[in-house]
């Protein structure tokens, strides 16, 4: 049953993803159902945006519905709401009124909640995002329904007409609704706790889909909202969005550098790279409310290549650390090691895609953030010195997001898959079965494609975001794979940058051989400090590899250091075992989610002393009741 329903899964995509192709290419098409749904109907719509991320749905779900049909074989739970996963999925960025939008909303979060809470112990994360996914649905609903009441209809279309006439105070409102219920489902910071807690939670497939594709829907949202449902709108907002980029990609980066959980580690990696898609899409609100739609254009260009960047090489990332957990039985950073020699595919997918996401060249992730700074270092043609400063500040916390990304993906790679394996569960692991190979295989090269394709991805990106900023960006393609970015401002050649490295890496062994070295193999054991034996307990760990980040951002982290120290029963000179924990701790959890839930807790305590259940005290509140009603009267 479940190779049915996800071979089917994957013949769905293909259809979609053809569908998503027309759309980009220019191919547009209405559908109105009246009957279907209240309020308006079904309508759905095609234009180049809906085309786009209908496209990055359906490209990710085909080949994570390929590796499910190993991964996922034999189950009998979740295999109906993971269709109607994928299908709400693609419904959502078609919608064409309030309603349609709303249900396939809704109906995406409910599946995607079932998938969450479907194994056995998954009770509290299930329960933290259904409580954030419908927060964040309420904030939707209200924005949705208060503008659609000011505008008379709950068609797009109709807002884009009416929204220039509407009251700032009108727009304003709806639009922090919006952008509340959009960024929660994107994990922006503060509205992030539900992530690290439900992608772990989920089975390994639906955690690639979830973190590569649920998310930008979240970014969907908004940039229909800010740049064209509510256009024009005021800079703060995208001062809002620019600044909540930034600390979402810090914020993410950091936890990302100590989490020990190989899939809360990539979980909390999508906030950070969430938040470069929402600089880039801050810095092209910026732009547009300034009217310069060039520049717009270019920023928004380099947020939808990031976001298709993501879905790809996390969705990839995401593979790989379920073949692990396939193999291995485990999530723990500490309790692999050694799975390049025993898992050889799976090592080379996960090596490729953490050095596509952590923006090296010459994979994909270098492309979209290179053009993300390009658009942020054009700050200096805006004309408020307040904006040129909330760029540099934009482009100080990329920097510094960038260069943390590299060193967490350092240690996630090293820790899991290199050296010698801590337990027996990774000493005893197995390569993934074909299927599931074939899948990280399928996205591996979409990562490559993403890097090489970047003319042709430039281009089209260009047709779609030149209606949302009003222009077309200062790009043009040249020879050679060349992308000149502002009219000779800066200009990038994957093809030439590939060629490079390779160059330089072969330029050693080319010295070599014409300097005379020998070609014959010398075996040797590893050096070893003195020691004849290499062990386990020699290695770094994911805890020791953090350690000099947590005393660097030990502000941020406050971690709670305990020290242990059991000696010896006869005495206390000699000591038995040392034990060092240095746990960090979540501001949002102390500072936010924490005051928030122990209040809720106090006013239910109220609430349920009020409720007693005593016939005698509802009757005293029936007469108190009247009383003040005489009174009033």
């Amino acid at each position: 049953m479940s190779t049915l329903v996800y071979g089917f899964a994957v013949l769905g995509s293909l259809v979609a993803a053809a569908v998503g192709i027309h759309g980009l290419a220019g191919g547009t098409w209405t559908l109105v159902a009246p009957g279907l749904l209240p309020l308006g109907g079904f309508a759905i719509a095609m234009d180049r945006l809906g085309g786009f991320f209908l496209t990055l749905v359906a490209a990710a779900a085909a080949p994570v519905s390929l590796y499910a049909i190993d991964y996922d074989r034999g189950a009998r739970r979740g295999l109906l709401a993971y269709l109607a996963f994928l299908g709400a999925m693609a419904l959502v960025p078609l919608a064409a009124n309030a309603m349609t939008f709303l249900v396939a909303w809704e109906l995406m979060s409910l599946a995607s909640w079932l998938l969450v809470g479907r194994e056995p112990g998954t009770s509290r994360p299930a329960w933290a995002y259904a409580v954030m996914t419908h927060a964040g649905f309420a904030c939707v609903l209200a924005g949705m329904l208060l503008l659609g009441a000011r505008a008379g209809s709950l068609a797009f279309a109709d807002w884009r007409a009416v929204a220039p006439a509407l009251d700032g105070t009108t727009r304003s409102v709806v639009f922090v609704l919006l952008a509340l219920g959009f960024a929660s489902k994107a994990g922006a910071i503060p509205l992030h706790v539900w992530l690290p807690l439900a992608h772990p939670a989920a089975p390994s497939h639906v955690s690639a889909l979830m973190s590569g594709v649920m998310v930008k829907l979240g970014v969907y949202g908004l940039l229909r909202a800010g740049l064209e449902w509510l256009v024009p709108g005021p800079v703060w907002w995208a001062a809002a969005v620019l600044l909540a980029g930034v600390a979402s990609a810090l914020v993410g980066v950091l936890y990302t550098l100590v989490e020990r959980d190989l899939k809360r580690l990539l979980a909390f990696s999508t906030i950070e790279n969430v938040g470069i898609v929402l600089i880039g899409v801050g810095a092209g609100m910026v732009f547009r409310a300034e009217g310069l739609g060039a520049l717009a254009a270019l920023a928004l260009v380099a947020a939808l290549y990031h976001a298709a960047n993501h879905a790809a090489f996390k969705a990839l990332l995401f593979l790989g650390a379920g073949s692990v957990l396939h193999a291995t039985g485990t999530r723990s950073l500490d309790a692999c090691g050694g799975l390049v020699k025993r898992m050889p595919w799976t090592a080379a997918a996960f090596l490729l895609g953490s050095v596509a996401i952590a923006g090296l060249p010459p994979l994909n992730g270098f492309v979209s953030e290179w053009l993300t700074f390009q658009a942020l270092l054009q700050n200096l043609r805006l004309p408020r010195p307040e904006l040129n400063l909330l760029f540099a500040v934009a482009l100080a916390g990329l920097a510094l997001t960038v260069g943390l990304a590299a060193a967490a993906f350092v240690r996630a790679f090293g820790i899991t898959f290199l050296a010698l394996p801590r337990s027996e569960a990774a000493a005893g692991a197995h390569e993934a079965p074909p299927l599931m190979r074939a899948g990280m295989v399928a996205t591996a090269l979409g990562c490559v494609a993403l890097a090489l394709g970047v003319t042709w991805i430039v281009s089209g990106l260009a047709a779609v975001v030149e209606p949302l900023a009003g222009a077309a960006p200062p790009l043009a393609v040249q020879a050679w794979g060349t992308v000149d970015v502002g009219q000779g401002f800066a200009a990038l050649s994957m093809p030439v940058v590939g060629v490079a490295l390779a160059l330089a890496l072969a330029a050693p062994l080319v010295a070599l051989r014409l300097a005379g070295a020998r070609r014959d193999r010398r075996t040797y054991e590893t050096w070893g400090c003195g020691r004849m034996l290499q062990t386990a307990r020699m290695e770094y760990t994911a805890a020791s590899f953090a350690s000099p980040f947590k005393r660097v951002f030990d502000f941020f982290y406050r971690p709670d250091r305990r020290v242990d120290v059991r000696a010896h029963a006869e005495s206390r000179f000699f000591v038995e075992a040392t034990t060092y924990a240095s746990p960090t701790r979540s501001i949002f959890d102390d500072w936010l989610y924490g005051p928030v839930g122990r209040a809720i807790g106090q006013a239910t305590t109220v609430a349920r002393t009020i409720q007693s259940g005593h016939p005698n005290l509802y009757l005293a509140y029936i007469l108190a009741a009247l009383v003040a009603m005489l009174v009033l009267g």
